[in-house]
């Protein structure tokens, strides 16, 4: 049993809405900074992520799903 709980669909939509609209209205200003990488993988963190579960955990459970089978 999981202890982490799975968001409800429409928030995760305006998750991704939200991070759509962030990167589209940044991109001019990110387009002239050096640290424009973290903030475009903050944003992918902000996509990727349904449940509580952190992502880097959420990603390893994956790969080692895909290594045992």
């Amino acid at each position: 049993m999981s202890s982490y709980r799975e968001y409800p669909w429409y928030q995760v939509l305006l998750r991704r809405i939200g991070a759509v609209t962030f990167g589209i209205l940044a991109f001019p200003v990110m387009l002239f900074r050096r640290d424009r990488a973290r903030f475009y993988s903050y944003l992918y963190r902000v996509w990727v992520k349904t449940s509580d579960k952190p992502v880097w955990l959420k990603q390893s459970e994956q790969v080692l799903a895909v290594r045992n089978n």
